[in-house]
Order: C-alpha cells, then structure tokens, then sequence
C-alpha cells in the first residue's frame, strides 16, 4: 500500500498562509495516515490543475498532472512493490482527476483511491475552514487575518476578487458571500476536527484497497 499526496505549490492564499498551504496540508494528512496505517509514504505531486478563471497562482494542465502522477505510481509499484495508492488531495482544483481514477487504474494495474475529504470540508478558499486547518498544523500566521481580508490586497480570499470565476461559478459566489457576511478567523478546534476527519477517511481507504482484491 501507498499514500501519495496531491495539493498547490504555488497557489495565492492571503496574507495568514503560504503559497503551497494545499501541498503542506495534503502531506500531513499522508504522512499520518501513512503511519497509522503501515502505508508507504510516497511524497507530493509537484504538479496541479485548477479550473478555468480561477486566477490564484501557477497550475499545470491536467495531461501534465496526469503524466506525473502516472509516473509516480509506477516507479513506487517498480521500485517499492506498491500495488495499491490512495491519493490525499488538499486542492481543489485537482478535483476533476477523480473521474481519471478508472482508466488510470487499467493503465497501471493498480488500485487508487481519491480521498478529498478536507476540501469538500474545508469550504472557501483560504477561509475559515481552510485557515483553522492550516494553523493546526503550524502553518497560518494569525496576525496578519486583518490584511488577509483586504480583497483589494487579497481578492482570492473565498474568491471574493475574481468575480468571472464568481459569475462562472454557483459554488464560488456562495464562498464568497459567506467570507463577505462572516469573514476570516481561526478556530483551532475547528482545524484539528478538519485534519483529523482527514485522517481517519485516508486510513480507511488505506484499509479498503488493502483488502481488496487485487485487480
């Protein structure tokens, strides 16, 4: 068994996180999980894809990603006898590489797994969700939540500042009314919950494909 993780490495995330938030927050959740668990660790993507008009940072297109993670799972299969992945996503522009996961797996002759619990839970972009996780592990700088809420300093906060991708979209302009109505703050109990809820479903994955049958 493998656990590979998948985020941004350099994606615009306010002024309270860094630009590889996603990449940071894929690999503790992987690295954990990896540990409960017995799974390889096998690092993160370099690579990510991100929708059009969401206008945060530098993505790569999804045949590129594809041909990274392809090339990933099979040196861990050569070099590590690894028959079977779960893929930690923190970003959720790497959504769409979920409805790849079936032809990939006849491609590599390998079990995956897509796990994106913490961004479907997280919510805005660089919100509260996002925020309160990234400080349960060490990453967020609280003091500077008065900046981060600046749209005109930070507009990919919630996506408050891109309004195409607002009106493209439904999804986008909900996070940003809510940032808008409730703006940014950090809950500590809120992110470990997040992280943790995380976790668990990457261990459970782990522990499905491992006892299922081979493909």
């Amino acid at each position: 068994m493998g656990v590979l993780a998948l985020g941004s490495h350099q994606e615009r995330h306010g002024a309270v996180l860094p630009s590889d938030t996603d990449a940071k927050l894929a690999a503790h959740v992987a690295l954990e999980a990896a540990k409960r668990s017995g799974a390889k660790f096998l690092g993160v993507l370099l690579t990510s894809y991100e929708l059009p008009l969401i206008e945060t940072g530098r993505h790569h297109s999804l045949a590129r990603v594809v041909g990274e993670l392809c090339r990933r799972l099979r040196e861990a299969r050569e070099v590590l006898g690894v028959k079977a992945a779960v893929l930690v996503n923190a970003h959720g522009g790497n959504k769409p590489l979920r409805d790849r996961l079936p032809r990939l797996e006849r491609r590599l002759g390998m079990r995956l797994s897509f796990c994106t619990l913490l961004v479907d839970l997280e919510g805005p972009h660089a919100g509260r969700g996002e925020v309160s996780a990234a400080a349960a592990v060490g990453l967020a700088d609280p003091s500077r939540l008065g900046e981060h809420v600046d749209p005109e300093k930070h507009p990919e906060v919630g996506f408050v500042g891109l309004r195409e991708a607002r009106r493209r979209y439904e999804w986008a302009e909900r996070h940003a009314r809510e940032v808008l109505k409730e703006g940014v703050r950090v809950d500590l109990r809120l992110g470990r919950r997040l992280v943790e809820r995380a976790v668990e479903e990457a261990v459970r994955e782990i522990e499905r494909l491992a006892s299922s049958p081979g493909p």
